[in-house]
């Protein structure tokens, strides 16, 4: 399932773009393009590098064993099994494993005291940690890429308030896509 969303990076080229949702990562027109071509005509990309003595191999010591699976879409409705527990001031919290072929794909908590105040700290650092777990387990269990991009796209969705710990770690890991941007203009100049 393929889908366009608002401007965000793309996981491919790292372009600030329209994106579109396809195989559990975010791309722009030309890399998800590349995808289809990949994907329907993976024999076009071979003759491709043949004719241009390009190789498309990762290179050694640079793949994970996540890397080794194709990646998978996180479909629409996904089965989850929720469960009711306590933390340790007795407030009663909801944590719910979202599931695909019996693997976790995603975690989400809440509490019956969303809108207590003294709570809201710890539930923006609680979806925060929520989020960043979905991002790996879709990453182990999906083969999605991780990137720093997505990394701080769910810390800002984590964010209830300015300055909160969501908020100031964006901010902060945001200060290293600058570095990786720079980085790429300078390797293609």
């Amino acid at each position: 399932m393929t889908q366009a969303i608002h401007s965000e990076i793309c996981d491919g080229c790292g372009t600030s773009t329209v994106v579109i949702a396809a195989e559990g990562n975010e791309f722009c027109a030309e890399c998800h393009a590349l995808l289809e071509i990949l994907q329907n005509k993976p024999n076009v990309i071979t003759q491709l590098c043949r004719l241009t003595k390009t190789s498309l191999s990762p290179e050694v010591g640079t793949q994970t064993s996540s890397a080794t699976q194709e990646p998978r879409e996180l479909p629409d409705v996904l089965d989850a099994v929720r469960y009711r527990t306590r933390d340790r001031d007795q407030n009663t919290w909801y944590v719910s494993i979202s599931e695909m072929n019996g693997e976790p794909v995603e975690i989400f908590a809440s509490t019956a005291f969303d809108r207590d105040q003294h709570l809201q700290s710890r539930i923006s650092n609680l979806t925060t940690i929520t989020r960043l777990v979905s991002l790996i387990l879709r990453h182990v269990f999906l083969g999605e890429v991780l990137t720093l991009d997505k990394t701080l796209k769910q810390l800002h969705r984590s964010s209830r308030q300015k300055n909160d710990l969501p908020d100031m770690l964006t901010r902060v890991l945001s200060n290293y896509r600058k570095n990786q941007d720079s980085e790429a203009t300078d390797k293609s100049n």
